[in-house]
């Protein structure tokens, strides 16, 4: 038993590492406050999510590169996770902002206090979740941060779409839930423990048996790729995504999908690594799972998967939808290969990632305020309506296809060149053929914008100077760090160097 004073002692030093959730929960706390006192204003709990999210960044710096445990080891704060939550952190601020400028939201509705609220609620599930080194929290993160998103996704209620993409979500969601429950509890009748460190060192002993040890593990995967869209527990996407508001969509397809990564890898690095081998970069893992072998499978039919379907779309929302589920598939590359390089990799093409697709989806929402629709066919000529949406759309759309000069190449050469140290050039090939079939499908939104009714009377799309200025701050971005990269590397390296666990 631990002696009263030595609990205390650890209590505070996990509360004071705990500082940047403590933030987020204050934040919550008062923007459901200020939502009931001020009714109405539609931005007072937006202005305060900003600023509760600034205060969490600021608490963020503060932790430098402290790597310890919380909560008698439930939790790991280490730079890792703290990579990870800039990355939610920044995707959320982004999310927030744009969300000001939607007719989709405030022709709608006369109070948006919830829909802030909720995103920092969403916010503080994914926080916990980079972290989590117990299944239990891992399942209690996973349902915080969902319960939210479940909500946001069909707050545009009187929209048909959004109220059945919001019940689809619930089912799914449901159903992933259990699985991963039952996959935990399996867990702990076999090796006795919630703890990760603890499943490892049962594991460790070769004591377990394979057969259950893999159908559980499974099952806790089946959970966490359920957030990643990852094949097949992917069906739930398309239909969430075209049915919730343009920036709920971007929210979860870049947020709720880091998150899941961070919890995926820490999931297998934690609980299935070897911790006796010396320090060489590359992963072995012990209960003799072929872990390798299971994420490629689940990297080339997420990718190959998201990327033919989108082929077919005709719908710019469903087809982003699609081209997430792929980028999933080339994210679980960095995974398969189980390598510190590869999760550096991840890191940098999460950061890449965030600004091309954020940037996509706010144009999207630019043009749907003024078209009144997402359909492709309806993006007829629109290059010369609204030059610079459309070549900021263009620039995006570009480095989602990872081409040079845009950041999109580098993200994409980083993973590459990650498996294909690791001897797994196969896998390489296959990323490098889908990124060429994405092609097809991103030249569709080209054509329409720049060679389909060209010389149309149609009026020119005008844009407050307010929304144009943030589009050309998140489009910076995209071509900035495609020239100037070393800085987002030797930030992951560090991050992925310093992982709690080691």
């Amino acid at each position: 038993m631990i002696p009263i004073g030595q609990f205390v002692n650890q209590l505070m030093k996990s509360v004071a590492l705990f500082q940047p959730e403590s933030a987020l929960i204050i934040t919550f706390l008062v923007a459901l406050l200020a939502d009931l006192i001020f009714r109405k204003s539609k931005n007072i709990s937006g202005i305060i999510a900003l600023i509760g999210f600034a205060v969490t960044a600021y608490y963020l710096y503060m932790q430098g590169s402290v790597n310890d445990p919380a909560f008698t080891k439930m939790l790991a704060v280490d730079p890792f996770a703290k990579a990870f939550k800039l990355i939610i952190l920044l995707a959320s601020i982004i999310v927030v902002v744009i969300s000001f400028f939607s007719d989709e939201l405030y022709k709608a509705h006369e109070r948006l206090g919830e829909y802030f609220t909720l995103i920092v609620g969403m916010v503080i599930g994914m926080f916990l979740l980079t972290g989590a080194t117990n299944l239990i929290l891992i399942y209690l993160a996973i349902e915080t941060m969902s319960i939210s998103s479940y909500i946001l996704t069909g707050y545009t209620k009187e929209i048909k779409r959004a109220s059945e993409a919001s019940l689809k979500y619930v089912i799914f969601g449901a159903v992933s839930s259990g699985l991963m429950l039952y996959g935990i509890s399996i867990i702990y009748g076999l090796t006795g423990s919630l703890n990760l460190y603890e499943i490892n060192t049962v594991l460790a002993t070769g004591k377990v048996g394979l057969l259950p040890l893999l159908i559980s593990s499974l099952m806790i995967i089946a959970g966490i790729g359920y957030k990643i869209s990852a094949v097949p527990f992917h069906f739930w996407t398309p239909d969430v995504y075209e049915g919730a508001p343009v920036t709920i969509t971007a929210l979860l397809s870049i947020a709720s999908k880091a998150a899941g990564f961070a919890i995926l890898i820490r999931f297998l690095k934690v609980g299935f690594l070897d911790q006796h081998l010396p320090l060489t970069g590359i992963w072995m893992t012990v209960g003799n799972i072929d872990w390798r072998f299971i994420i490629a499978v689940l990297s080339v039919l997420t990718m190959t998967l998201g990327n033919l379907v989108a082929l077919w779309q005709t719908n710019v929302k469903r087809l982003l939808a699609y081209s997430s589920i792929a980028h999933a598939g080339y994210l679980l590359m960095g995974v398969t290969i189980m390598t510190d390089a590869g999760v550096s990799a991840i890191l940098v093409y999460f950061v890449v990632y965030l600004f091309m697709n954020l940037t996509a989806f706010y144009i999207v929402m630019l043009f749907a305020n003024k078209l009144g629709s997402e359909d492709i066919e309806d993006y007829t000529g629109i290059g010369y309506r609204a030059p610079i949406l459309s070549v900021c759309l263009a620039i995006c759309l570009v480095g989602l296809t990872g081409l040079p000069p845009t950041s999109g190449f580098i993200g994409k050469w980083m993973l590459f060149l990650a498996v294909i140290d690791a001897h797994y050039v196969w896998l390489a090939v296959v990323g490098v053929l889908n990124s060429v079939i994405s092609l097809v499908y991103y030249v569709k939104i080209f054509r329409n914008m720049y060679l389909r009714d060209v010389d149309s009377k149609k009026p020119a799309l005008k844009y407050s100077p307010a929304s144009i200025i943030i589009l050309l701050i998140l489009t910076l971005p995209t071509l900035a760090l495609g020239v100037y990269f070393s800085p987002i590397i030797e930030w992951a390296n560090r991050a992925t160097t310093l992982f709690l666990g080691k």
